[in-house]
């Protein structure tokens, strides 16, 4: 076990996907847990969380699933948040005294308002979090054990909350391999409409744009490395962004009329053939990028 890590009995991980299977590999491997249990819609997914040693007992959301919230000490959401009402709602009545519940959802402030809407007194025992690694790929055969490491993990406590606990769960975050951070709600859904929303809602629409052309096969023979990189992410579950991008709406729609503007303004560069302009742009963002990846790898080797 991680030195100073917190141990617990028992882990349900509702959607045990690449984010929920990979945070029980995670806890596994730094000896942080005893039984997991996972639920889920797909009784296939749940057999193959189940061949990886993922978990050890699944139950499908349409069964009596809440039964085996019984004598949990740790609850993890991982499905889309558009889920999340429902879950609350079964969850309310159900979850022990003393477990913590949290969430790995890319929105907080939609999030804690379905919490206070259904949760009632088991309020105080739900801590939103939301750790910040991914990859496109899906199911419980995409989750690995290092996928949180050196990553941020951002958590957006309560007022009700218990400090022990939300030092508890910092600290399996933590033996995840993840840098635990604190944020408030309106802040994190505002810079991740920023960094992470907005960069999906582009990648997105730019394939369908060029899937919708009349030369679409010959445009997508020659696409290269530069043309996978800026559209990895449109592999991403459709239906998971889809309900991030309604749930944060009006920071994404501040984000993208911002970029809008900026397009504009290149639009304007390129009609007046303003190469100094064009220069200057793309000399500023290349040296912002720099700067950030530098820090970003300065950061993960302290």
């Amino acid at each position: 076990m991680t030195s100073g890590a917190p141990r617990i009995g028992k882990l349900v991980v509702v959607g045990v996907g690449l984010i929920g299977g990979s945070f029980a590999l995670a806890l596994r491997a730094a000896g942080c847990v005893g039984q997991v249990v996972g639920v889920g819609r797909g009784r296939a997914n749940l057999e193959v969380a189940r061949s990886r040693g993922i978990i050890d007992d699944g139950i499908a959301l349409d069964g009596d699933w809440t039964r085996e919230l019984g004598h949990a000490d740790v609850v993890l959401l991982a499905t889309p948040v558009a889920q999340f009402d429902s879950l609350f709602r079964a969850i309310a009545t159900r979850l022990p005294e003393g477990a913590i519940l949290t969430d790995a959802g890319s929105t907080k402030q939609n999030v804690i308002v379905a919490a206070r809407r259904h949760l009632g007194p088991a309020l105080p025992q739900f801590i939103p979090g939301h750790p910040i690694a991914g990859t496109e790929h899906t199911g419980a055969a995409a989750a690995f054990a290092t996928l949180f490491r050196d990553r941020n993990v951002v958590l957006t406590p309560l007022p009700e909350n218990d400090p022990d606990a939300v030092e508890t769960l910092s600290g399996l975050w933590s033996a995840c391999g993840g840098e635990v951070r604190v944020l408030a709600p309106a802040l994190h859904d505002r810079i991740f409409a920023a960094v992470s929303h907005l960069p999906h809602l582009l990648a997105f629409g730019l394939v369908d744009l060029l899937a919708a052309r009349a030369d679409a096969a010959e445009l997508f023979r020659y696409a290269a490395s530069g043309f996978r990189d800026f559209t990895r992410i449109a592999g991403s579950s459709p239906e998971m962004w889809r309900d991030i991008c309604i749930a944060n709406r009006d920071a994404i729609l501040s984000a993208l009329d911002g970029y809008l503007a900026d397009l504009e303004a290149l639009r304007g560069m390129l009609e007046a053939s303003d190469g100094d302009g064009l220069l200057a742009k793309f000399a500023a963002a290349r040296a912002a990028r720099a700067k950030w990846l530098l820090k970003a790898k300065s950061a993960s080797t302290e």
